[in-house]
């Protein structure tokens, strides 16, 4: 049987002791975070730099898959946003846009997208999830970020 949470410390005794392995998926490091966003920015054409990609991956400490993800959906999206400027759409004007009108996706793309979309795991959830790995967890963990 194969079961994910992210509540571990809500599971009866009964049920935790169904589990042989327990293990506890940390938040994505330094490598696992710049890999990420490498590979969901690969999708669309964008203009960052390695140095680009190392700040982003300073700046996103604390962020999950999930919230990388986000991060670059959100990103992707200035583009569209920047072609549909001066076009009222509500008002009968029509917007055709091929992908290849797009613009690249910038940094400040990424800088503007990252005060919307914030990591969605609270240090205290952190630490909680720490505690209990320590004391039911299969596996250590060995920080490194």
């Amino acid at each position: 049987m194969l079961g994910a949470t992210n509540r571990p410390q809500e599971l009866d005794e009964a049920a935790r002791r169904r589990f042989m392995k327990r293990l506890y998926i940390p938040l994505p490091n330094k490598t696992a975070r710049k890999a990420l966003l490498s590979r969901l920015l690969t999708q669309n054409s964008n203009t960052l730099a390695e140095e680009d990609y190392d700040e982003l991956v300073r700046l996103t400490k604390g962020y999950s898959g999930s919230d990388l993800d986000g991060l670059c959906r959100e990103a992707a999206m200035a583009p569209l946003r920047d072609a549909m400027k001066g076009k009222d759409v509500l008002n009968g004007d029509q917007l055709y846009v091929k992908p290849s009108d797009l613009r690249d996706i910038a940094k400040q793309d990424l800088l503007d997208a990252l005060r919307q979309v914030r990591a969605s795991v609270g240090k205290n959830e952190l630490t909680e999830y720490l505690k209990w790995n320590e004391e039911f967890g299969s596996f250590a963990i060995l920080e490194e970020d």
